[in-house]
C-alpha cells in the first residue's frame, strides 16, 4: 500500500517489511528494491511463525536480497547473524551502528541521560555531531544511530540529521509520558511486546525516581518459547529493583511471579 501511494513527487520513502513468517520480506524486498536496508536488531518475536530466534535472523536477512550490488546494508553490532548474512552481504557496503562500539561506523559517546533527554555526541563517517535525544531510555540511543544511518545513506546533511533528531516527539503506546499529576508518570507502552522491547522498557522505569510498578499483559505468539520468554522479563524486572508488578492475562503470571 505505501508502494501504491508514492507519485513522481516523491524522492525517498521509508518502508518498514514486517512479516511473521519465513518468505514473506524476501517477497517484499523485491518489490521494494531498497538502495539502503536496515535490520534494526534481534529479538525473540512472532516465534509462532519463525520457530526461534535463529528463525527470525533468517527472515530479517532476507531484506539484504532487496538491495543492489554496493547498496548499503546497516546493521545493528550488538543484534545481528553475521555469519548467515555475510554471503548475502559479500558485494554490499556495510555500516555497523552501536552506543558502546568505537570502531562502528556509527556510534556515540560522552552519553548523559537528563531530565529533558539523553545527551551525547554522534560518530559517523561525515563527522561529528552533539545530539539531544527527547525520548527517555538508553536503547533509543541505538535507534537514533539505526536513524541517522539511514539518512546519511541518501546522502542527507548531518546538520539535518541533527535537527530531526532534536525534533522527536514520543509515539503513543511506546514509551509515552502521560501525567496523571504532579507526582505520578504513567510510561504508557502498550503498543506492541516481546522480550526486547519490555526489557528496554524495565530499564527505562528502573532508572525513574520514585515508586516504580510495572503493570504488564501477555507477549503474544511466542510459541514454545512462552513461558520462558516471560520469565525473562520477570527476572530483568527483579534485577533492575523494580518496587511492584502488576500482571494480568494468561502468561503474564510469569513475569509477576504469582499465579
Amino acid at each position: 500500500m505505501t508502494l501504491l501511494r508514492l507519485t513522481a513527487e516523491h524522492q525517498y520513502a521509508v518502508i518498514e517489511l514486517g512479516a511473521n513468517h519465513q518468505g514473506e520480506i524476501a517477497y517484499t524486498t523485491g518489490l521494494v528494491q531498497p538502495e539502503s536496508a536496515l535490520v534494526n536488531n534481534l529479538a525473540a518475536a512472532h516465534l509462532e511463525g519463525f520457530g526461534s530466534l535463529a528463525g527470525v535472523a533468517k527472515a530479517k536477512g532476507e531484506i539484504f536480497q532487496g538491495l543492489p550490488a554496493h547498496g548499503i546494508a546497516i546493521l545493528n553490532a550488538e543484534s545481528n547473524d553475521w555469519p548467515n548474512w555475510q554471503s548475502t552481504l559479500q558485494d554490499k557496503t556495510v555500516w555497523r551502528f552501536s552506543p558502546q562500539a568505537a570502531e562502528c561506523e556509527f556510534s556515540a559517546r560522552d552519553i548523559r541521560i537528563a531530565q529533558d533527554g539523553t545527551h551525547f555526541v554522534m560518530i559517523t563517517p561525515r563527522g561529528e555531531a552533539e545530539i539531544v535525544l527527547p525520548l527517555p531510555g538508553r536503547h533509543n540511543i541505538a535507534n537514533a544511530l539505526a536513524a541517522a544511518a539511514l539518512a546519511l545513506s541518501v546522502d542527507a546533511p548531518l546538520s539535518a540529521v541533527q535537527q530531526g533528531l532534536k525534533n522527536l516527539q514520543s509515539v503513543p503506546g511506546r514509551l509515552f509520558p502521560v501525567r496523571l499529576s504532579a507526582h505520578q508518570l504513567l510510561l504508557d507502552d502498550s503498543y506492541n511486546a516481546n522480550v526486547g522491547s519490555m526489557t528496554a522498557a524495565v530499564q527505562v522505569l528502573s532508572e525513574m525516581p520514585g515508586y516504580r510498578v510495572l503493570v504488564t499483559g501477555d507477549m503474544a505468539e511466542l510459541g514454545e518459547e512462552t513461558e520462558s520468554c516471560h520469565r525473562e522479563v520477570g527476572q530483568a524486572a527483579r534485577d533492575a529493583g523494580i518496587d511492584r508488578v502488576l500482571s494480568t492475562g494468561k502468561f503474564s503470571h510469569f513475569i509477576s511471579g504469582k499465579q
